[in-house]
């Protein structure tokens, strides 16, 4: 892939995260304001369990599509519908399982958590699990054949519906309300991507077919005996290990929230660390978009063997989250308090301190996750998976013994100290599988220019809408040093000037 065609893809894909997140941040403002904090706290941790468990548990195998289909829907769009088919028969396999298993355990998840009332929440938010599959699925099978703008697309749709769906049935009937927005609003776009794969993408597919015997191109004997041996299992063997890294990541990301419910027993407190967790994490959404591409793309040139390309995507990358994930994260962390009075009000500022803390470790935590699907795409998936296992435990042991002193403050530190360790051991391996690193000089001028920065950020009033404006200041004294240190060239500014003229 290009470097203008990478970023291209990565631009309208942020484009339609940034959309999707920020109809996120409308959903949680909405619904923190409507429900109050002790409600929101008892939401937050119904809906985070009940989506966690679909994305730990149910992406595997569509990821396992996407990457076999990445390799193959150039040379052979014959198999892609193979590939299809029998990822279609394992996940709804999964999903029933899961979802008949997740209903049954609702009174166990209630009494864990100390709160035996929540037990027919997670029975109501039982059905998210189908229907969060099936919109994700279509996502993930389209971005193994890289319609990458159908993703964007189908991702603003879902933004939209998903701010009606959930905010009027909070209105009209309050937490259950809320909590069947998230089942009603992936069902809606679900049917939209079976809409628009069943009778535009599949006849589409069907004439590159038709094309390709027309103009005698066969398949090779190679590809010929692909088609008629894949095998389901090799959907299993890549699913299982890259489910167990979805699963541990989640619950290295997820357990300091449930820790202090757990350890507290104040949905006061949980709610403000819910607060600051969900806005502290917009640096991470934003950088998602490039996981999705990355992938494929990187799966396409290691089955192609060309190492070349494969480097230089991956430098590529690396680049990207160097020059702006800094800026991000020091904008977060200077102006905490009048983010989280404008998305939550004056009730949620009490968690401030806690966000501070953690944009640094989502900071490091973006690293870790952008590159894990590099190792992903290479079939190197067992790697984040035990580094995500090492992250897992460290950041429960530290969040046992952090909380009990420092209460909220207290998982913020363990979860950035957490984040830091898997993030140097992602770029460790990246340096060793792949020969990609980041230069050292690179580095130097971002940690200038980040320093520099936050020297004079710090300096500026916390204004509650001001900000803003600051913050544009800031981020141009911020780009303004990159480009005298020559690290943000011309170059870089001729290559945005194409994706915004295309």
């Amino acid at each position: 892939m290009s470097k203008v065609n990478l970023t291209k893809s990565v631009f309208w894909l942020t484009i339609s995260e940034i959309i999707y997140n920020i109809s996120g941040y409308i959903i949680h403002s909405g619904v923190g304001r409507i429900l109050g904090p002790a409600d929101y706290g008892r939401y937050a941790l119904v809906v985070t369990l009940t989506t966690m468990i679909i994305i730990l548990i149910g992406n595997g195998i569509p990821t396992a599509m996407s990457k076999f289909l990445s390799e193959i829907f150039e040379t052979t769009p014959s198999m892609i519908s193979t590939i299809k088919k029998k990822a279609l028969l394992i996940q709804f396999i999964l999903i029933g399982s899961i979802t008949l298993i997740f209903f049954l355990s609702a009174p166990i998840l209630a009494k864990t958590l100390g709160d035996e009332s929540l037990t027919r929440l997670f029975r109501i938010s039982t059905l998210i699990i189908p229907s969060f599959a099936a919109a994700s699925f279509y996502f993930y099978y389209f971005t193994g054949i890289h319609r990458f703008n159908l993703q964007a697309i189908l991702k603003t749709v879902r933004s939209i519906s998903r701010v009606v769906f959930i905010l009027v049935l909070a209105w009209l009937f309050s937490i259950e309300g809320s909590i069947s927005g998230y089942v009603l609003a992936p069902a809606f776009v679900f049917l939209i991507a079976w809409g628009i794969d069943k009778f535009y993408i599949s006849k589409e597919i069907n004439k590159n077919i038709t094309k390709q015997k027309s103009t005698k191109i066969s398949e090779t004997p190679d590809q010929i005996r692909s088609k008629e041996t894949f095998s389901w299992k090799n959907l299993i063997n890549y699913a299982w290990p890259f489910t167990l890294f979805l699963l541990f990541y989640e619950i290295m990301i997820s357990i300091d929230l449930y820790m202090i419910k757990s350890i507290t027993q104040n949905d006061y407190l949980t709610g403000l660390y819910n607060g600051a967790l969900t806005i502290g994490r917009i640096p991470y959404y934003l950088f998602y978009a490039l996981t999705i591409i990355l992938l494929p793309s990187i799966s396409k040139t290691t089955s192609a063997q060309d190492h070349k390309e494969t480097q230089n995507t991956i430098e590529k990358s690396l680049r990207l989250m160097l020059l702006l994930l800094p800026i991000g994260v020091l904008l977060m962390h200077i102006f905490a308090t009048p983010i989280i009075s404008i998305f939550y009000g004056e009730d949620y500022v009490g968690g401030s301190a806690a966000m501070e803390v953690l944009v640094f470790g989502v900071g490091f935590l973006t690293v870790f996750y952008v590159l894990s699907f590099v190792f992903s795409g290479a079939g190197k998936v067992r790697l984040p998976m035990w580094i995500a296992l090492g992250g897992m435990i460290s950041n429960i042991l530290l969040s046992y013994i952090l909380i009990n002193q420092y209460s909220i403050l207290g998982a913020a530190i363990a979860t950035t100290a957490t984040s830091f360790l898997v993030m140097i051991a992602s770029l460790y391996f990246i340096k060793k599988e792949f020969k990609s690193i980041l230069k050292i000089k690179s580095i130097l001028k971002v940690l200038l220019a980040f320093s520099v920065t936050y020297s004079i950020a710090i300096f500026f009033p916390e204004s509650r809408y001001l900000f803003i404006l600051w913050s544009a200041f800031i981020s141009l004294i911020y780009f303004t040093i990159l480009y005298i240190t020559k690290e943000l060239n011309q170059d870089d500014f001729l290559l945005f000037n194409k994706i915004f003229k295309r």
